[in-house]
């Protein structure tokens, strides 16, 4: 891999330091029945449960739920503003996302380890109703925060 020019080993290291332990992000969403389509589509992932209202109406959901990884996804919108690059995440599938349910992510920086310049994070998902749906751990490198706080 080539290497990377001063100035931009110079931002990331500015990202590191103004990053703190306890800072947190927030964004919400509500998920439609064209995002599942989308997702499916484009993942392959043709799973009855996301597909099927015959099938899921004799299951335990009783209708379509979201793709677990679509829901987990809203953490990449976040890490998208604040220029966070993921090395590791790591979900808890909770409780079904149905289509219509708004959801509510909150990342919060839990560790910043000073000697492989990475920040671990956690993030919590919930539903309109409160009902935590997915936990998240994630480890990456910070960059340049763009998503107001």
């Amino acid at each position: 891999m080539a290497e990377a020019t001063p100035e931009f080993k110079q931002h990331l290291r500015e990202a590191f330091e103004t990053a703190y332990v306890g800072q947190t992000f927030t964004y919400r969403r509500t998920f439609s029945d064209g995002d599942v389509a989308i997702f499916c589509g484009v993942t392959g992932d043709f799973n009855p449960y996301h597909q099927d209202d015959l099938f899921t109406q004799d299951s335990w959901f009783k209708r379509r739920i979201v793709p677990g990884l679509l829901t987990g996804s809203m953490l990449t919108h976040i890490g998208g503003m604040i220029s966070f690059l993921a090395a590791e995440m790591h979900f808890q599938f909770l409780q079904p996302v149905y289509i219509g349910d708004t959801i509510t992510c909150t990342l919060t920086f839990t560790e910043k380890d000073e000697v492989k310049r990475k920040i671990s994070a956690s993030a919590r998902m919930v539903n309109q109703n409160g009902i935590e749906v997915i936990n998240a751990t994630l480890k990456g490198i910070p960059g340049n925060i763009r998503l107001a706080k």
